[in-house]
């Protein structure tokens, strides 16, 4: 008995295996590229359905099942865009580089600079020693930020002027870039030029100083408080021979004066208001409506 029911399980077993084996391990066939054989009716979801074969594949590019997985080669006309805009970029006038593309800078072929060059190159180092404000000709050396517990006053990037275009102050003046730049156009286009060269000396009378305009009090802050305006008293020439504005305004420190309008946002001088009958003020002062020249 009991080896008839061995049997009869063993039996049962190997006929589900073979139901189970009879159902292939691989993916079923995608719908969209497969159609059922003429006449067999639509296989319901989720039933096995007996095999059945494949007549046809559905409609896709001709050669698109043998494609290779790489990348297409490029389209000719792509290429053939691509080349000319190489071609136009390496154009007469396009090439700043003087070299052809690709080619490598033989460094062995590059002479060596001359004498007449490294003393040039020599000369344009030294003439930027003790320079300021990225002017050559502006000598002098940048000091600390200037602070003021008084509203308005202060040098946010101060420097200490000695001389510009080659006129030694007679004393060094405290202001900011604005003003050195100004005053040193000024002497080397209009002052030195109008005393043919012979200029060698500015007598300045007020640099930077915290105190309100005209000295009065009540007043605004004057542009000396802020850095940005310079005073000159006298021209010393190369003969020793001193012009000072209180006793020799005459025609030639006229011209210069009347000049320095084209420079600065304001000039004072003898003649304007009363205040400034012995010297030249010349300032940066930030004014919308233009310079303010009397």
């Amino acid at each position: 008995m009991r080896r008839l029911l061995l049997a009869a399980s063993l039996c049962l077993a190997q006929g589900g295996m073979a139901q189970e084996i009879g159902v292939s391990p691989r993916p079923l066939a995608n719908p969209r590229l497969t159609v059922v054989a003429e006449g067999q009716a639509p296989v319901e979801a989720g039933v096995t359905a007996t095999p059945v074969a494949i007549t046809q594949t559905a409609a896709l590019p001709e050669g698109a099942m043998d494609r290779s997985l790489r990348p297409l080669p490029r389209p000719s006309a792509l290429t053939e865009r691509i080349a000319a805009l190489k071609a136009s970029s390496n154009a007469p006038g396009l090439d700043l580089s003087g070299q052809a593309p690709g080619a490598e800078v033989d460094l062995a072929a590059i002479p060596p600079p001359t004498k007449k060059e490294e003393r040039k190159k020599k000369r344009e180092k030294d003439s930027m020693k003790g320079s300021v404000c990225g002017v050559a000709a502006i000598k002098g050396e940048e000091i600390s930020r200037i602070r003021s517990k008084v509203g308005g006053c202060g040098v946010e990037d101060p420097v200490m002027v000695t001389s510009v275009a080659g006129v030694r102050l007679s004393q060094a003046a405290t202001v900011d870039c604005s003003i050195a730049k100004a005053l040193n156009s000024w002497v080397d286009e209009v002052a030195q030029p109008a005393f043919e060269g012979r200029l060698v000396e500015l007598q300045i009378a007020a640099h930077y100083i915290c105190r309100s305009r005209n000295n009065v009090k009540g007043a605004k802050i004057s542009e000396h408080g802020k850095g940005r305006a310079v005073d000159i008293a006298a021209f010393i020439l190369s003969n020793g021979k001193v012009l000072t504005v209180a006793r020799d305004y005459n025609k030639l420190l006229r011209r210069i004066y009347k000049a320095g309008c084209g420079f600065f946002k304001t000039t004072l001088g003898p003649g304007s208001d009363g205040y400034h009958e012995d010297h030249f003020h010349f300032d940066t002062s930030a004014r919308k409506g233009g310079a303010y020249c009397r």
